[in-house]
Formats: C-alpha cells, sequence, structure tokens
C-alpha cells in the first residue's frame, strides 16, 4: 500500500508540474493586454498599453503554416514596403505578440521593414498545449524562415525574439535556415529551457531545486513528449554562423542578464552584446527607445552589408561552375 501511495504521489507531482511549466489550455490564451506584474511593469502600463493598442489598428493579413510535426501555426503579415527585408518577430513563454513586440514592431515598421509577428506553438492562434521552451519551437522558427525566403524571395531576414522567443531563435540559429537569414536579434534570452527553469524553481518559487528538477524532467518526458536537455542556447550558438545582437536589461528579475553574457561568450559569430541600466524584463526599448533603435539599426546596417557579399559571393561561385 505505501508503495502505490508513493507512486500515486510521484505520478501527481509529474502532472502538476507539467501544468505549470509546459502545458496550455487552447480555451486559455493571453489577453495581450494583461501586462506582467509587478513594480517595473506598473511604471510603464501607460505606454505599453498606448504602443500594444496602436499595433491592433494596423491592418494585417493571417498568415498559417504548418510545423514539422503537424501543428498549425498563425502569424500576422505586416506589408510596410515591397522588396523590403523581412522580421519574423517572436514572442516570450506565455505571452502575446502584439504585447511583446508592441515596440520592436514599431521599430521595424519605422526602419521599413515588413514583419511577421507570429503566435508560437500553444499560444494565440497556433496549435499545441505543450510550451517546450524553445526545444521543438526552435523547429518552427525554421519553418517560418523557410515560408518568409518562398514568399518573399530573394531579401534579408532577421529572426528577432524575446524572452523564450529569443532563446527559440538562437537554438534556431544552428539549423540549416535559409541563405538569406542576415541575423540574428534576441532580447532577454535564457541560456537553456534546464537553467532557467531551475532557476525559477530555487529563487522565485523557493523549492529544493534537486526535487523540483527530478518532477520536471519527467513532466518534459512524460506527458511532455521531450528532453528538457535536448537543445541549448549557449551550444547553439557555439555552432552558428549567423551574425547576433543580444540586448537584455541589467534589472531583469526574470531572466539574469548574466545569461547573455554567457551566450555572447560562447558564441562563435559575429556578436554584439548591449546591455541596458535599469530596464527589467523585455523592457530594454520602453526604458530607452532612442539607444534600442540605434543599436538594432546599426546592426540591420552592418548585416544587410555582409548579406549583400554573401550573395554576390555565391552569385560567383555559380557562375563559375556555369
Amino acid at each position: 500500500m505505501a508503495a502505490g501511495y508513493a507512486a500515486a504521489l510521484a505520478a501527481g507531482g509529474v502532472l502538476f508540474a507539467y501544468t505549470k511549466a509546459f502545458f496550455t489550455s487552447p480555451l486559455h490564451r493571453e489577453d495581450p493586454h494583461a501586462l506582467p506584474v509587478g513594480e517595473q511593469y506598473i511604471n510603464e502600463r501607460g505606454r505599453m498599453l498606448a504602443l500594444i493598442e496602436e499595433l491592433e489598428q494596423i491592418p494585417f493579413e493571417p498568415v498559417t503554416i504548418r510545423s514539422r510535426d503537424g501543428l498549425k501555426l498563425y502569424g500576422r503579415y505586416y506589408h510596410v514596403r515591397e522588396g523590403a527585408p523581412v522580421q519574423i518577430q517572436v514572442h516570450g513563454y506565455r505571452g502575446s505578440a502584439l504585447r511583446d513586440f508592441c515596440g520592436g514592431s514599431k521599430l521595424a515598421r519605422e526602419m521599413g521593414m515588413n514583419i511577421l509577428l507570429v503566435d508560437q506553438r500553444a499560444h494565440g492562434g497556433s496549435g499545441g498545449r505543450t510550451i517546450t521552451f524553445g526545444i521543438r519551437e526552435r523547429w518552427d522558427c525554421l519553418s517560418w524562415a523557410e515560408y518568409a525566403a518562398e514568399r518573399f524571395g530573394d531579401v534579408d531576414i532577421y529572426l528577432v525574439g524575446v524572452s523564450m522567443g529569443a532563446a527559440s531563435v538562437l537554438m534556431a540559429s544552428e539549423l540549416d535556415l535559409p541563405e538569406n537569414v542576415a541575423g540574428i536579434i534576441a532580447d532577454c534570452p535564457f541560456s537553456s529551457p534546464e537553467a532557467i527553469i531551475a532557476k525559477v524553481c530555487r529563487e522565485d518559487l523557493h523549492l529544493p531545486q534537486s526535487l523540483a528538477m527530478a518532477f520536471v524532467y519527467a513532466a518534459a518526458a512524460m506527458p511532455g513528449g521531450f528532453g528538457l536537455r535536448a537543445a541549448s542556447v549557449v551550444e547553439a550558438v557555439s555552432r552558428t554562423h549567423i551574425p547576433v545582437l543580444l540586448i537584455h536589461g541589467e534589472d531583469d528579475r526574470f531572466v539574469p542578464c548574466g545569461m547573455s553574457r554567457e551566450i555572447y561568450a560562447a558564441c562563435q559569430s559575429r556578436k554584439t552584446l548591449e546591455t541596458f541600466p535599469g530596464a527589467g524584463h523585455g523592457l530594454s526599448y520602453i526604458v530607452d527607445e532612442a539607444r534600442y533603435a540605434e543599436a538594432v539599426e546599426k546592426f540591420v546596417k552592418e548585416c544587410s552589408t555582409s548579406a549583400a557579399g554573401r550573395r554576390e559571393r555565391q552569385a560567383n561561385l555559380k557562375g563559375a561552375c556555369l
């Protein structure tokens, strides 16, 4: 009887961990107007809500594609200029595309870039019930990049992410992305799914880390169906050739700024790290819009030059083979 009780207790713990960390119901998806709690967001509430409302008024084209495992993935395409570079914008954990990119989409429009604002799997209009902290989402980023390359042709593509979205695009950086993916912009990424969940268990929930993580690993594997250690941002960037811009608020109380420094140290491609004093999680644009815009514009200009040179070299190679 004691063994049966212990097994039931363990099963209950695994199910609880899955529900809290990974599961999301299609009947309950995030309201873009629901801002995170905490003083850092209260202070910026008016500015963020104004940006969200501005974005909601802009016409867009609904777009759907299929993930590699058969889920419907939903996005919004905002056309700014014919033949312009395209930003694929990827929101964060239990977030909303409209909320998390209310500032980033404004900046992209001001830069004359077209936008694919996507809902991650298990969020918004996309299918799925399991959030995998970028492990499966990285393949969705690849699918969106392939869609953009096929639809828009030979234009520069930028993968842009916030929080878990930033981790997703960085983990996608080692995959076989289309050649015209010119750069990756990652705002407040975590270093690995395992590391951020362990940090939350230890520092935010004040749980015994080893015990809590045992349930989390089991919950990811079953019923989640994935391995929590199957991918890592730090490992992915150590193998990428794509230029990376890292952005992080120095007062980030959810994803420590040190995680971006760890990613920067591991990255083997051309890389830039910009940290913003006083900025909380995902708030660097809100805290210092001018400096944020300057950093992104400089990075895009450098990547555009590199991408043009790469295409010219590829064309020369093809010509030499004819």
